[in-house]
């Protein structure tokens, strides 16, 4: 396998009340929020024909979404090869929370790192 994270596919994190938080930065820092936050659109180095996002996402901080991690903030990695990461992450003795989800914006799985923090691995379906 040459690579296993490829960069930062989101942030996710907990707030009191996320809209006001989103109002927030829309007026402060000009990001253009959505219902989910802000999706940053940027092009592939290796390939500039290639579009790909980077999530950020204020979420209610009464969320299960985190879950069993009992931490503030969740970060999604950018991976290649989701099937086969995981099963060498299986036999390095990684916890793997779920299964793999294949969804129309590419497989997702979550695992927990050595601090009980739950990081979301994320094969994207980039655009061409």
């Amino acid at each position: 396998m040459k690579k296993r994270v490829t960069g930062i596919g989101g942030i996710f994190f907990k707030v009191k009340d996320p809209d006001q938080t989103k109002s927030w930065y829309q007026e402060h820092l000009g990001l253009n929020t959505d219902q989910y936050g802000v999706t940053f659109e940027w092009r592939n180095f290796e390939n500039s024909n290639k579009k790909g996002i980077t999530q950020w996402s204020p979420m209610k901080d009464d969320t299960q979404y985190f879950k069993p991690s009992e931490k503030d903030f969740m970060i999604n990695y950018r991976v290649e090869n989701l099937v086969e990461l995981v099963q060498e992450l299986k036999a390095e003795g990684v916890t793997i929370l779920d299964e793999i989800d294949d969804t129309e914006y590419g497989k997702f799985v979550h695992i927990l790192d050595p601090d009980g923090h739950k990081i979301e691995l994320w094969e994207a379906m980039d655009e061409v």
